[in-house]
This record gives structure tokens, C-alpha cells and sequence, in this order.
């Protein structure tokens, strides 16, 4: 484009803007409005309507439930294999009062099992909540497209999360009853 002298002494920004009035189809392709929009002009209703959408005609965001519920599923099943925090604090707890009931006179047998074995199925039973719940998250995640808009397709990688989340479900709830019912590290023999 070439400078007149006249349009020397003016700012970049009034240049645009005289620019702008002059060619209203391209001011519009600029700010992506259509050019309809251009035609009835700025002051247009039709144009205000258009060019920016209120909240309400906003789409919300497809799947963001789904996807947390996914991610939280494959978390607790994470959180299963061990039990957690709340494992790890019921189960000293569960010592601790397994240490108040037994007297030093108990046979040792006993004190095992109040003091050790009643902690470690303490653990098994949080290991085994956190277990049922990354089940039951996992689960609702997957069948949810089922009764949802159809023909809106779930992401793949929410279903591989959830996917995930259900296994470690699995895993965890099976160690958690191998765990409760002693048949995995159990409390060694006394006699």
C-alpha cells in the first residue's frame, strides 16, 4: 500500500480505522463476523446477536464430568492397592486399642492377633472400600454414554481411564480380601 503524504502525520491505529470504514467486508472477515453482519453494520441487532453469544446459548463442554469421574475412578484404585491414609490411620488406631485390651499376661497368640492381625484387616477393609468405590465410579463412567445424547460419543481416553480405574477396582478388591481372609501374608503361628 502506498503512503500518501497526508497519511503520514497519522497513527497506525487511525489509519486502520479509516481502513476499516472504508471496507466493511473485510473488517468483518478480521473480527469473524459474517458479512451480513458487515452489511447491517455495527449499530445492526442482528449483528449484536451474531458476534457474541450470551451464556446461556453457550454448549457446555462435553465430557468434563465424565473425564473427572474417570480420572477419580483410576485414583481410588490406585489408592486401594494400599489402603490409603485413612487405611494407614485406622489400622495404628486398631493397634493402639489392641495394645490397651491385651494385658502383659496375654498369651502371645493373642497379642498378635490384637495388636497386629485386628491393624492389618483394618487395612484390608479401607483397602477394599476404596476398592468398591473405583468400581462403582468406573462403572457409571462407562455405561453413562448409554443414557446420555446419542449419537455424542465418548472420548477414548475417558473410556481408557475408566477402564483403568475399573482393573485397579479389581486388583485392589481382590488383595483386599486375600488380605482380610489371611490368605496373603498371614499372622505367623504361635505354636
Amino acid at each position: 500500500m502506498a503512503t500518501k503524504t497526508s497519511d503520514v502525520s497519522r497513527t497506525d491505529d487511525e489509519r486502520a480505522g479509516q481502513e476499516a470504514a472504508a471496507n466493511p467486508e473485510d473488517e468483518a472477515r478480521a473480527t469473524g463476523t459474517g458479512t451480513q453482519e458487515a452489511a447491517t453494520g455495527a449499530d445492526g441487532a442482528e449483528g449484536a446477536e451474531r458476534g457474541a453469544p450470551s451464556g446461556a446459548a453457550r454448549e457446555k463442554t462435553p465430557g468434563v464430568g465424565q473425564g473427572a469421574g474417570a480420572v477419580v475412578s483410576a485414583a481410588l484404585g490406585v489408592i486401594s492397592l494400599n489402603g490409603g491414609w485413612i487405611g494407614t490411620v485406622a489400622a495404628a488406631r486398631e493397634t493402639l486399642v489392641g495394645q490397651l485390651r491385651t494385658s502383659s499376661g496375654a498369651s502371645v497368640g493373642k497379642q498378635i492377633k490384637e495388636v497386629y492381625g485386628d491393624a492389618w484387616h483394618t487395612t484390608a477393609l479401607w483397602a477394599g472400600l476404596f476398592a468398591l468405590a473405583a468400581l462403582a465410579v468406573g462403572v457409571v463412567v462407562l455405561v453413562r454414554p448409554a443414557f446420555g445424547t446419542p449419537g455424542r460419543p465418548q472420548a477414548a481416553w475417558i473410556r481408557s481411564v475408566a477402564w483403568a480405574g475399573v482393573s485397579l477396582g479389581v486388583v485392589g478388591l481382590l488383595l483386599a480380601v486375600l488380605k482380610y481372609s489371611d490368605a496373603l501374608l498371614a499372622l505367623p503361628s504361635t505354636g
